[in-house]
């Protein structure tokens, strides 16, 4: 009998790369991934993983068994799901994910009505990208996940995986104080074509539309710096280096010599919670995508 557990170690090797990523994600240590390997090399008696470089890849018996595992973990979920429907509560432990700004702008709220009016249900917040979070959900590692599209740019959503819509962010645009626009009531992107710009990460969904608005724009924007955390980017707006979107979802105060202005056509983020369509059923699911839209709510985006 082939051990859940172990085939759930196994998809999380394949999944993450490596037996060190897969640690981290199941909460283990690297020995106890190595230990259950090794029994469910016992088990099967096949070799499944073989040394690659430093790291470690599947053989080819390692993927014919991860794409089963894959399949029966859906299978589990599918099972829990009916089984919690079943029980009309929402119990259990939902695993939930989130971009930084909505962690801080939602969550706090919604986390404090579940707790209060489900107290059979916990909840485990991971701050993720979209990207990461949008992928452990199709894995099955979280059950939950608040990603974003902007208003001139959808992100596209893997298959079998189902959404709702929470908010709609507006984003403004960050000055420093002294700024020669710094006292307009609202303003255009392509008036900013000649400033510094505090952008997004590097590679990341929202410097990529960043990139892609401005261009459109007919402007080549000068990147002066890739900050993640809105209040260093705020810090650095204060200290004149840049200018930079500032969404209001989960924003920071301002700090001293910091101006947000209005842009005239309004840029807009798209905010939805998504999880997988097998488990639709969950009351958990159902009553965390609604706490999220109370909390969207009050937020007032």
């Amino acid at each position: 009998m082939l051990s859940l557990e172990r085939l759930r170690v196994l998809h999380a090797i394949d999944a993450y790369g490596s037996v060190s990523a897969a640690a981290d994600v199941l909460g283990v240590t690297t020995s106890a991934v190595s230990q259950q390997m090794a029994k469910l090399e016992r088990e099967t008696n096949q070799t499944l993983l073989a040394k690659s470089g430093r790291g470690v890849r599947l053989t080819d018996a390692g993927r014919l068994l991860c794409g089963h595992a894959g399949r029966i973990l859906s299978l589990v979920e599918l099972a829990h799901a009916d089984l919690e429907a079943h029980r009309g509560a929402a119990v259990g432990e939902l695993r939930a994910a989130a971009f930084p700004t909505a962690v801080r702008g939602l969550f706090p709220a919604a986390l404090g009505a579940l707790r209060r009016d489900h107290p059979g249900l916990r909840t485990v917040v991971h701050e993720l990208e979209p990207s990461e979070s949008l992928a452990r959900l199709t894995r099955g590692d979280i059950d939950l996940a608040v990603a974003l599209d902007w208003y001139n740019k959808p992100l596209s959503l893997p298959g079998g995986l189902a959404k709702a819509p929470l908010i709609d962010d507006i984003a403004d645009v960050a000055l420093p104080a002294g700024h020669r626009l710094e006292d307009r009531p609202e303003i255009e992107l392509d008036e900013l074509a000649d400033d510094a710009w505090i952008a997004w990460p590097d590679g990341g969904f929202c410097h990529e539309w960043l990139l892609f608005t401005l261009r459109g724009k007919g402007i080549e924007p000068r990147i002066a710096h890739h900050v993640e955390e809105h209040a260093t980017v705020l810090a650095l707006v204060a200290a004149g280096l840049g200018v930079a979107v500032m969404p209001r979802l989960g924003r920071d105060p301002m700090p001293p010599g910091v101006r947000i202005i209005p842009v005239r056509h309004t840029m807009r983020r798209h905010v939805y919670a998504v999880w997988r369509e097998d488990a639709d059923r969950r009351p958990a699911i159902r009553v965390a995508v609604e706490a999220l839209r109370r909390s969207a709510g009050h937020t007032g985006g």
